[in-house]
């Protein structure tokens, strides 16, 4: 296994561009990797399903006839107003003002984190009731500055939610929150599709095997970013393991599986598990590559749902990558499809690297093929260590 193998995959799946779902450089991603499992000689299924496309087209804002920064939200329907805004700070605010057809200013609190879209597993009771008062009383469009949380700078980013939504400068806001006189315009031109988006999923038996051990990592992006720590490296490594691997014998089947539809909403694991039905017992243990390989960062492993005992084997093991830490559990990636159903796993990623990933900073320098050599080798010596049983919680 070396490096070059590794940089090749990567620059192949970088070489469209971003990739968010529905997106043709999303299927010419999930294409490459469909051929590169075939030429592995592995067993492979394509998981199609219907999604929402999104395209941008133009986004203009001024104040006061003075054009200033601003971008359309991920998803944004397109808006052509004028007016004054409506500043709200706090859900209470939202829940009493009459934003019906205002151009609404959200700022401080309701401003300092992103709005988990309805369908997602992590919406809590605070997103539920900015959507229920956004979609009850449609704003005529929604103004907001970057979102606090690092790597989310989005506040709405949600194709169920139908309402216009962007991004504006921290300065814009203070000025309108300073000169409430002042009148805005804001033109997005943009459209939402109905688009089709593919899981490619890749299988080695092994005879008489009743367990498996899913290798698995997303290829989506979000819009905007090319994506290259987020998630290329690590599709690039379970590409090479599937070619690494593919020739050898093992006491249990091997499942591979390129992701798609994570940045947004997994859907895509909803279609996974869907076609799974009752065979996740079967899994000895999930292993999600997200976010690994980073130049700036240092590579990372986190433990879900299993034994003690198998904890400690894993900490045992990575004293032989000092490169590697060992991390608090983390929800926000595909392992939770796993671990939320008892079913345990690791989680293989970054810490230190920020505001990198879900930028346009997020290119090819970002990603140390030295680190990405580093995640892939663990991830083997992982899954050579495995054997037939148990490592479920009891």
């Amino acid at each position: 296994m070396d490096t070059r193998t590794l940089m090749g995959h990567l620059r192949a799946l970088l070489a469209n561009g971003e990739r968010p779902i529905g997106s043709p450089a999303n299927q010419a991603a999930a294409d490459y990797i469909l051929s590169a499992f075939n030429a592995a000689n592995l067993e492979v299924e394509e998981q199609s399903y219907e999604c929402t496309g999104w395209e941008h087209i133009l986004t203009r804002f001024l104040i006061s006839g003075q054009s200033r920064p601003a971008q359309a939200n991920a998803f944004s329907m397109p808006c052509d107003v004028a007016g004054n805004v409506l500043p709200i700070s706090t859900v209470a605010e939202l829940e009493s003002a009459d934003i019906a057809g205002r151009i609404v200013l959200f700022y401080g609190d309701l401003a300092k984190q992103p709005v988990a879209p309805l369908a997602w597993f992590l919406c809590g009771d605070r997103d539920r009731q900015i959507i229920e008062r956004l979609t009850c009383a449609p704003p005529a469009a929604l103004l907001c500055p970057p979102a606090v949380t690092l790597e989310y700078e989005q506040v709405t980013e949600d194709w169920a939610l139908d309402i216009a939504a962007a991004t504006i400068s921290q300065e814009a806001v203070l000025r309108l929150l300073t000169h409430p006189q002042e009148a805005v315009e804001l033109r997005i031109e943009a459209r939402r599709y109905p688009a089709t988006a593919r899981n490619i999923v890749a299988r080695k038996r092994a005879p008489g095997a009743d367990q498996r051990v899913v290798l698995c990592a997303h290829f989506d992006t979000k819009i905007n970013t090319p994506g290259a720590t987020d998630n290329g490296a690590s599709v690039a490594a379970l590409l090479t393991l599937a070619e690494k691997i593919a020739g050898r014998d093992w006491p249990f089947d091997l499942e591979f599986i390129a992701f798609n539809g994570e940045e947004y909403l997994p859907i895509g694991d909803d279609e996974y598990l869907r076609r799974a039905g009752e065979t996740l017992d079967q899994i000895l243990l999930a292993i999600n590559m997200d976010g690994c390989g980073s130049t700036l960062g240092t590579n990372s492993i986190a433990v879900f749902s299993t034994t003690e005992e198998f904890e400690s084997q894993m900490d045992q093991l990575i004293l032989k990558y000092p490169g590697v830490v060992k991390v608090e559990p983390w929800p926000e990636s595909n392992h939770s499809t796993f671990s939320f159903r008892g079913v345990p796993a690791l989680a293989i990623s970054s810490i230190g690297a920020r505001n990198i990933a879900h930028t346009p900073q997020d290119r090819l320098e970002m990603v140390s093929p030295a680190r990405m050599l580093e995640a892939t080798q663990l991830v083997l010596d992982i899954a050579s260590s495995l054997k037939p049983g148990s490592y479920r919680q009891s």
